[in-house]
């Protein structure tokens, strides 16, 4: 049912969002209060991916009321967060909320419009700045939206952006953005591990427990010979092994 309603359109819909580490943050506050309220208050489902990547999916599904109160919650979050860092900031201007939107590919056609009509369309009607990226996001068929504005205009564009992609399904199969993590670079000094953040070089326990490994033993055996190439050791002689466990974050740089 794609019809038009008083209060929206009486649909279910799920939606999703690409936020940085501290959006998240945000949106899901001290002890999980502020997303617990918002799925509570909106009676939307609200997900938030896993992992210690950068960049995060919230996932928003219900019925479309149900979305734009969620939408409408988190924009005037992110409103107030940036009220808050203007607090002590010398900056005059007030940036506006920001949210990015994870569209299938297929579907942005339709959204922009022939000679890019329908997103002028949105743009002027809801006083919202709207941007589809050009580029898919990697590993994937899906694009980036980015909407900027005030809450009220984040929520008419959002509506009528609903309504696009109700009206043009998505053509194919679609394959969603799954963001990876970060990987920060990896030096070994002194006999231990540390992580490059910033300017400053962190150390790494578990990586210096595999790099202390690693220098203990000779390299591997050379192909074409069954000789260990442990000293001392013949095929009689037990191994040991050592189980290391690696983080995540991690995990990419070693590879």
């Amino acid at each position: 049912d794609g019809k038009v309603s008083e209060g929206g359109l009486n649909v279910t819909l799920t939606i999703r969002l690409l936020m940085h580490g501290k959006e998240v943050g945000s949106i899901i506050g001290k002890k999980g209060e502020t997303v617990k309220k918002m799925r509570e208050e909106s009676g939307a489902r609200i997900n938030i991916s896993e992992g210690t990547c950068p960049e995060r999916i919230v996932t928003i599904t219900g019925p479309t009321d149900a979305i734009f109160k969620a939408f409408s919650m988190i924009a005037l979050k992110f409103e107030e967060d940036i009220n808050a860092s203007m607090t002590n900031s010398t900056v005059t201007s007030k940036p506006p909320v920001t949210l990015r939107l994870v569209v299938p590919a297929s579907q942005c056609g339709s959204l922009i419009g022939k000679g890019g009509s329908k997103i002028k369309e949105i743009r002027e009607s809801t006083g919202a700045q709207v941007q589809v990226a050009g580029d898919m996001l990697p590993n994937s068929t899906e694009r980036a939206v980015t909407i900027s504005g005030t809450p009220d205009a984040i929520i008419q564009c959002v509506k009528q952006i609903c309504v696009v992609m109700l009206e043009s399904p998505p053509k194919g199969a679609t394959i969603p953005y799954r963001p990876k993590p970060a990987s920060a670079p990896i030096i070994f000094a002194g006999g231990q591990a540390f992580t490059i953040q910033g300017q400053y070089a962190i150390p790494h326990p578990d990586l210096t427990k595999l790099h202390q490994l690693a220098m203990q033993h000779p390299p591997f055996t050379p192909l074409g010979q069954t000789t260990p190439g442990f000293p001392g050791l013949d095929a009689t002689t037990p191994t040991s092994s050592h189980e290391l466990t690696i983080p995540n974050d991690v995990s990419g740089p070693i590879v």
